[in-house]
């Protein structure tokens, strides 16, 4: 079902596509791309990751009209050569990535779509996840749930309990065939589709994704109390104590 194995890296073939223009509506209005956990803000630790990548040639960022000229700043100031271009994004998720998909360069053979707001994925997670789907056409990053799942109706009582040995929890970067993903997207917005899920797109077009078994520790800060959680996940990782603060007033 899922591969967790290293794979040898082969050539830079892959364009990341990080998307980070929400609305913060969860975070209580506040930015979170651009809160920072140890120093660092947020979006910046994402893209340091797909920095260190051999597979990832190019990063297009997709964000808020405002936060552009900030975010330009940024990419100087932590040395982020691989950025191709920042661009404004759209009013869903869907739309975001569209935007950035037009940007990525004609070349790349594979399209890794990223969360922002995810900072601890692993750079050997990114490699294995983009490995898989060069084998594959396209592959996503999980974990295994652990929580038991009920589905209930709509008026909450519960109608079945899915086996969570089947079930996982699917996170970012999901990668994609660059030519296949361009296809998915052309059908979904010719159908008005809109979708939260990238894997989804595939899906829609036939297309099976496989799963890459990635680390819990890839946590996507959405809420306040997902600031605390990156915060303790941080003092692990560096063996001090770190704050999450406000970078920018």
């Amino acid at each position: 079902m899922f591969s967790g194995k290293r794979r040898k890296t082969e050539t830079a073939d892959t364009s990341a596509i990080v998307v980070a223009a929400g609305n913060a509506s969860r975070m209580g209005g506040l930015d979170k791309q651009f809160l920072c956990i140890g120093g660092i803000p947020v979006l910046i630790r994402s893209l340091q990751k797909f920095e260190t990548c051999p597979s990832v040639c190019e990063v297009v960022v997709v964000t808020k009209e405002e936060s552009i000229p900030l975010l330009h700043q940024l990419t100087v100031e932590y040395q982020l050569q691989k950025i191709r271009t920042i661009v404004t994004g759209g009013k869903t998720r869907q739309q975001s990535v569209e935007k950035g998909l037009r940007e990525i360069s004609a070349q790349s053979r594979l399209v890794a779509i990223h969360d922002g707001a995810r900072p601890f994925v692993r750079p050997e997670d990114i490699e294995a996840c983009i490995a898989l789907a060069r084998e594959t056409g396209a592959a996503t990053l999980g974990v295994p749930v652990k929580d038991t799942i009920k589905q209930i109706d709509g008026n909450g009582k519960i109608i079945a309990t899915p086996d969570r040995q089947s079930l996982y929890l699917t996170q970012t970067p999901q990668v994609f065939f660059a030519a296949d993903y361009k296809k998915a997207m052309e059908k979904a917005l010719a159908l008005a589709q809109d979708f939260t899920d990238d894997c989804q797109l595939l899906e829609n077009l036939g297309i099976p994704v496989r799963m890459v078994k990635g680390s819990y520790s890839n946590i996507k800060i959405t809420t306040p109390e997902d600031l605390a959680i990156a915060a303790g996940l941080l003092s692990c990782q560096s063996g001090w104590e770190e704050e999450v603060e406000s970078c920018f007033e």
